[in-house]
C-alpha cells in the first residue's frame, strides 16, 4: 500500500515557495495539512503579487492547504507531519529547520541553504540528530541543458575544466509582476518605499543579490568542478536601491585546487547582453548553456571559425523529473537524492558563499571552510 505523506509549509517570505507547493501538489500520494508564516522583522506595506501575504493567501486559497496558523511552533505542536516545506527569510533557516527536525519531520527548503555557514550547520546538526532528510532545492537542478552540460564535462567533451562562469540577475525580486490594486483599482507596480519594507532589501534578514543569485554559481561551480573550493574573494555593493541596506550587486571569484570560478549577481540589470550560463571553459573547448526562445540549450564551441555543436538534451529521469517526485521517491525507496539536493553537498556550496560574504566585509581573500561541518 502506498504511503500518504502529510505535508506542511512554514514561511512565505521567498516567492519560490509557490513553485515548491506546485511541485509537491502534483504528486498523488501527498496530503496538505497546514501552513504558517514567520513574523517579519518589519511589516510589509502592501499585499502585492509574490509578497509574503500574497504567497500565504495563495497557499490557502489556490493550493488548498486547509489550516492556517499564526504561529508555526503551535502548528508543529498540534499537527503531525511527514514533510515540511520551509521558505522563511534566509537568516531564519536555521531556527525553522531546528523546530521542524525536533518534531521528526523531513524538510525541504529553497536555495540558498542559509545566510551563513553557522546557520547551515545548525540545520545539518538538527537533521542528523533527528534522523530526517534535509533537502535544498535549486531550480537549475531541473534544467535538462544544465544536466547535459554536466554529463559532457564528466565525459571529457571539453578536456580539463579550468573555469566556470555564472551570471544571474534581474531588476530586483519584486520588480516585475508584483503589482497591487491602486486607488483607482488598476494594477500598479510596488513603489520603492513598499519594496524597502520587504525582507529582500534588508541585510539583517538575509536579503541581497549575493545570497539570491551568486548562490546558484556556488552550487554549479562545486558540482561541475567536482571538488570543494579553497578560497574566495567577494565584493558587494548597493548601487541602485537606496531604499534598502542590502546589496543589489555582488561578485565572488573562487579558487579551486585546479580551477577557478567567477560568480556574478545583479538586481540592476535590464539585459545581460551575454549568456548567463553556466559557461564552462575546458582545455579543448567551451560549453555554453543559454536560452534560445522558450528553452535552454547546451552547445560546445571549439573556436577557430568552427560552428557551435548543439548537444541533444538529456531527459530527466522518469518518475524523478520534478522536485516533488524526486523527494517522495527518495523517502519511499531510500535511494539518494540528486547530488545537488543533498545537505552535505550544499554545505560545500554554502562554504563558498560564506567565504564570499566574509571577504566582502574584510576586503581580503578568505579561505573556504570545508572542514568545520564534519560533525560526526
Amino acid at each position: 500500500m502506498t504511503k500518504t505523506y502529510r505535508l506542511g509549509v512554514i514561511g512565505f517570505a521567498h516567492m519560490h515557495i509557490n513553485e515548491l507547493m506546485r511541485s509537491f501538489g502534483e504528486v498523488p500520494n501527498v496530503e496538505w495539512v497546514a501552513c504558517a508564516d514567520t513574523v517579519p522583522a518589519r511589516p510589509e506595506l502592501v499585499e502585492a503579487r509574490f509578497t509574503r501575504a500574497w504567497n500565504k493567501r495563495h497557499a490557502h486559497e489556490t493550493i488548498g492547504i486547509p489550516r492556517v496558523y499564526d504561529d508555526y511552533r503551535e502548528m508543529l505542536d498540534k499537527e503531525p507531519f511527514d514533510l515540511v516545506l520551509f521558505c522563511p527569510e534566509n537568516a531564519r533557516h536555521g531556527e525553522v529547520a531546528e523546530a521542524i527536525a525536533a518534531h521528526g519531520a523531513h524538510m525541504v527548503t529553497e536555495k540558498p541553504m542559509a545566510a551563513s555557514m553557522s546557520e547551515a550547520l545548525r540545520m545539518v546538526r538538527a537533521a542528523r540528530a533527528a534522523g530526517v532528510s534535509l533537502v535544498v532545492n535549486w531550480p537549475t537542478t531541473w534544467s535538462p541543458a544544465v544536466r547535459t552540460a554536466h554529463r559532457l564535462v564528466r565525459q571529457g567533451a571539453i578536456g580539463q575544466l579550468w573555469e566556470v562562469k555564472w551570471r544571474a540577475g534581474s531588476t530586483g525580486p519584486l520588480s516585475h509582476g508584483s503589482t497591487h490594486p491602486g486607488v483607482d483599482g488598476q494594477a500598479v507596480e510596488m513603489s520603492d518605499v513598499e519594496k524597502g519594507a520587504t525582507w529582500w532589501h534588508q541585510e539583517a534578514t538575509g536579503g541581497g543579490a549575493l545570497l539570491d543569485y551568486t548562490c546558484y554559481g556556488a552550487c554549479l561551480s562545486r558540482w561541475f568542478i567536482g571538488e570543494p573550493a579553497t578560497a574566495a574573494y567577494g565584493l558587494k555593493a548597493n548601487l541602485l536601491t537606496p531604499y534598502g541596506d542590502a546589496d543589489d550587486n555582488a561578485i565572488i571569484t573562487v579558487r579551486f585546487p585546479k580551477a577557478v570560478a567567477v560568480l556574478e549577481a545583479t538586481w540592476s540589470c535590464v539585459d545581460h547582453g551575454v549568456p548567463t550560463g553556466p559557461l564552462l571553459y575546458g582545455s579543448s573547448g567551451t560549453i555554453v548553456v543559454e536560452r534560445q526562445g522558450d528553452r535552454q540549450v547546451a552547445s560546445i564551441r571549439r573556436g577557430r571559425g568552427s560552428a557551435p555543436e548543439t548537444a541533444p538534451l538529456d531527459g530527466l529521469p522518469e518518475g524523478r523529473d520534478t522536485l516533488g517526485r524526486e523527494v517522495i521517491h527518495h523517502l519511499q525507496t531510500g535511494e539518494p537524492l540528486h547530488e545537488t539536493l543533498q545537505m552535505d553537498f550544499n554545505l560545500d556550496a554554502m562554504a563558498i558563499l560564506d567565504a564570499g560574504i566574509r571577504s566582502a566585509r574584510s576586503g581580503q581573500l578568505e579561505l573556504v571552510n570545508n572542514t568545520s561541518w564534519t560533525i560526526g
